[in-house]
């Protein structure tokens, strides 16, 4: 896809720039205990002032339901911001009207404010016309560097983009180019890796991603389902037994569109959830007792991805093989993990992960930096996934 870009937008010197960011970041008794999106935020923010324009940043935080709620306000954010910027950012008690018109005003060129919640206004998440109309009277450019927010249809994300000459800012730009790599104009073959628990929560995603990639691998208890539906014997493991069809037409799906399925040829079984727990491993189809869980692919079938991965050159990843969060049934997510990140840094494959549990994994391997990109959208990177148009991407379409 083309997509408008701050390199598309000429002098910025004594322009304003109402910049849309992610600052919903962790708190803890009103302080910032994780600044990763913070950081995420200031290649954009400096280009901006580095050219001269007033910084005007646009965030929504927690989910205050169109009221004003004094514990969900932006403001404790400004302090450590401006400490990572080693600039002021001063704070606007209002995202629109007043407030937010004054302190524009009050900016030097290069100078920065962060605007209040802008989910303080109900008129936000309803997409409201005036609402965003009110938004954009703040500026002369609109710059959306919020890709986890670009799923959403609102005034700050979709709405003010037709009011105002709109890019993507530098995050959103990485974002929407690592994605096109993997899935929109991608290196072939391509290999995806999907996990989780349940089939149902990723439906959209198997369907759509079938039709788009040579090779897919099937993890964590989704496989349990995919496994039942072939009519192996999965004991007391989690599965969505009412999805065995479903499965089944998804595995009709794959052969038809010349997409190999990959499911586990040896798993890590169980009779309890927790760190140590004694495990054995067996064949896939080997009887299982009511007691136990498959909780980890085997060996074999990391043996059997890691082949495949050797012969791809891109991988699109999304949930883990496994219960990664208590070893011992971490070992495959991590296995599989550590050897997409020896490729990545050989030069061999262009590989993108995302989606909450997925990050999670990736840091819990140590390889989180050895990917070629790590996206931490969540819900808009697996709706890009499932082919699904972005509102916030779709406003930036050149």
């Amino acid at each position: 896809m083309t997509f408008r870009t701050l390199d598309d937008a000429g002098a910025l010197a004594g322009k304003t720039a109402l910049v849309r960011v992610d600052f919903n970041v962790p708190m803890e008794g009103g302080k910032v205990t994780d600044d990763t999106r913070l950081r995420v935020a200031l290649p954009t923010i400096n280009k901006l002032r580095e050219a001269g324009a007033k910084v005007a940043l646009l965030a929504h935080f927690d989910r205050p339901k169109g009221q004003v709620v004094p514990s969900m306000s932006l403001k404790p954010i400004a302090g450590p911001l401006a400490e990572l910027l080693g600039a002021p950012v001063h704070f606007a008690e209002d995202c629109v009207g007043g407030p937010a018109h004054a302190a524009i005003d009050g900016l030097d060129a290069g100078g920065v404010v962060l605007l209040e919640n802008v989910r303080f206004h109900a008129a936000e998440e309803a997409n409201d016309p005036e609402f965003a109309t009110s938004l954009a009277e703040l500026a002369d450019l609109y710059v959306n560097d919020a890709f986890s927010a670009a799923h959403r249809a609102h005034a700050s994300t979709e709405g003010v983009a037709h009011h105002l000459p709109a890019y993507a800012g530098e995050s959103m730009r990485r974002e929407l180019e690592a994605l096109d790599a993997a899935l929109g104009t991608p290196q072939k073959p391509v290999i995806g890796i999907v996990g989780g628990s349940k089939v149902s929560t990723k439906l959209d995603l198997l369907k759509n991603l079938v039709g788009k990639l040579d090779k897919l691998a099937i993890g964590g208890g989704m496989a349990n389902t995919f496994l039942f539906a072939q009519g192996v014997d999965i004991g007391g493991s989690l599965a969505e037994k009412d999805m065995a069809d479903t499965a089944r037409e998804i595995m009709a799906n794959a052969e038809k569109a010349g997409c190999e399925l990959l499911l586990p040829v040896d798993v890590v079984v169980a009779t309890e959830v927790r760190p140590g727990a004694e495990a054995r491993t067996v064949k896939a189809g080997e009887a299982l007792s009511a007691d136990d869980k498959i909780l980890d692919a085997g060996p074999e079938t990391v043996a059997k991805l890691n082949a495949a991965i050797d012969g791809s050159k891109t991988l699109i990843w999304n949930g883990p093989l496994g219960v990664f969060e208590v070893p011992p049934f971490d070992a495959a997510t991590v296995a599989a993990a550590k050897h997409v990140a020896d490729k990545t840094r050989a030069g061999a494959l262009i590989a993108v992960a995302g989606g909450g549990d997925t990050v999670a994994a990736v840091n819990h391997a140590g390889v989180a930096d050895d990917l070629t990109f790590v996206s931490t959208a969540g819900g808009a990177f697996l709706e890009w996934m499932e082919g699904k148009p972005l509102p916030g991407v779709e406003a930036l379409r050149a």
